[in-house]
């Protein structure tokens, strides 16, 4: 299946690990291993949107396709919509979402996360898994989702949600009830559009999740629950150590 665009988002500058998409991962940029992860998916196209000329340079030597973005953008879906209006996408296209963190992402999470999109009525989708031990629930890095029964998310947090009246999450019945977002989205441009036209909200300047301004402003975002949890991405230069070490 490829009737999806994957646009993965690249800024140079993080506060925990700077120039993160260019460092090394078994002697390859980490934004190289998300550009192989994107065209195995069979992606329609993939490019990536950056705002600095070095990854620009590297993605471009490498055979795929970089487009320069603004510097000032709020947010990774903001920047997102910059380069499919570049691209001139049609209203209609799935677009998905593929963090620049995420070298490990695993080919058939992008096409599912693209399947909800195209087999729905949904506007925006996302993934997540089961959490079943308690340093992962308190770890800020892993961002915690709720849904409804309709699967549609209720909120996301970098706390733990929900709390339990015990605090506690050692019980089976407690473990069962946590759930870890996983980084991708899909979109149509139509509804990015909406999206990127909702000013920063109060949620996402606090929580620093950008998904929130989408519950904000009263919107769905779907969900598919996966068996298994892929690799985390790489926030940290811990996480960047524990990449190489998986080669």
């Amino acid at each position: 299946m490829n009737n999806f665009h994957v646009i993965i988002p690249a800024r140079y500058e993080s506060s925990r690990l700077p120039a993160k998409p260019l460092a090394k991962i078994n002697d390859k940029e980490m934004i190289l291993h998300v550009c192989e992860r994107a065209k195995e998916s069979g992606a329609k196209s993939i490019t990536v949107a950056t705002d600095h000329l070095d990854i620009k340079r590297v993605v471009d030597n490498a055979g795929f396709n970089a487009l320069m973005t603004r510097l000032d953008h709020e947010s990774g879906s903001d920047r997102i919509y910059e380069a499919a209006e570049l691209l001139n996408l049609d209203d209609n296209d799935i677009i998905v979402n593929v963090q620049g963190d995420e070298p490990f992402i695993p080919v058939a999470n992008i096409q599912q996360v693209a399947n909800i999109i195209s087999n729905t009525n949904a506007n925006m989708a996302t993934l997540c898994c089961r959490i079943n031990n308690e340093e992962e629930a308190n770890n800020p890095n892993a961002v915690k989702v709720i849904f409804d029964n309709n699967n549609k998310a209720i909120y996301f947090s970098r706390s733990v949600i929900p709390f339990g009246r015990t605090g506690s999450l050692s019980s089976e019945f407690n473990l069962n009830n946590h759930f870890r977002h996983i980084g991708i989205y899909a979109y149509t441009k139509k509804f990015l559009k909406r999206f990127v036209s909702w000013p920063t909200s109060k949620l996402e300047m606090l929580e620093k999740l950008e998904q929130l301004r989408v519950i904000e402003n009263g919107a769905e975002i779907y969900l598919d629950v996966l068996d298994l949890a892929p690799p985390a991405g790489i926030d940290t230069p811990e996480d960047l150590v524990r990449a190489n070490q998986l080669f």
